[in-house]
């Protein structure tokens, strides 16, 4: 079953550990220093992104307006500034909109889900967990994602990055796929239906149409999210039944 992990206050928190966490593992490496997990990327291509990613989201959370913002173009150098400092900036900012939001406000967000400001600082968690991780891999430090965060991460691909068509590959999946957090007492089932998925409660939605897991993956809350990302394989996780199926939760 998959149920939000945390609020407002929670993605905030993991942001100020995740963000220097970044900070620190970009300031350690040679600007072209490749990112293994983000291939044709160097570190100073990914403190760009999430810089981009912070300037973009600020400059239209916190509006009231629920319209689609202008599309986010690609964040170039300052000759000015290091990509870092870039990355700073737009990281302080993010924080100083954040602690003022009110999750509850209208924001526009790409999602078939309500449109909230809430939605914003779970996504940038999110984000800059999962690039802290890719920058610390780059200098042969990749740590794990802390297991409460990772295990909201986990649900944050199910119900929102699937639903929304963002997948890896696009194709047609049929059967019900297992997943099982092992250091976080939880589990998701998810059913495939074609293009469609659904992430079911199975307390409330088992009905008359087959709903034996075809597929069951089992590993760390961490390590689940990273696969999802296509960030580790499924194969170094704990994999049994219908293997087909995976290639339809990897979302982009």
């Amino acid at each position: 079953m998959s149920r939000l992990q945390g609020s407002k206050d929670f993605w905030i928190g993991a942001l100020r550990t995740e963000g220097p966490a970044f900070a620190s593992a970009v300031a350690e490496a040679p600007p072209e220093t490749p990112v293994l997990s983000c291939p044709g990327w160097t570190v100073n291509d990914l403190t760009l992104h999430l810089a981009g990613i912070y300037h973009w989201v600020s400059s239209f959370v916190g509006s009231g307006l629920t319209t689609a913002p202008a599309r986010r173009e690609r964040f170039e150098a300052d000759p000015g500034r290091s990509p870092l400092q870039l990355w700073q900036q737009g990281y302080d900012q993010l924080m100083t909109l954040f602690d003022g939001l009110d999750a509850e406000a209208p924001a526009w967000n790409w999602a078939p889900q309500p449109k909230k400001a809430g939605f914003w600082p779970r996504r940038m968690a999110h984000e800059t967990a999962v690039h802290r991780w890719d920058a610390q891999l780059a200098i042969a430090a990749g740590e794990p994602v802390e297991a409460k965060l990772a295990a909201d991460g986990v649900s944050e691909v199910l119900d929102t990055w699937l639903p929304a068509g963002r997948r890896r590959e696009q194709g047609e999946w049929h059967g019900v796929v297992q997943l099982s957090a092992t250091d976080a007492a939880q589990e998701w089932y998810l059913r495939l239906r074609g293009e469609g998925v659904a992430l079911l409660d199975t307390a409330t939605i088992f009905d008359h149409d087959d709903h034996h897991a075809r597929a069951q993956v089992s590993g760390t809350a961490s390590d689940l999210l990273l696969a999802l990302w296509g960030r580790i394989s499924f194969d170094t996780l704990d994999v049994a039944g219908d293997r087909n199926l995976l290639d339809g939760l990897r979302t982009r």
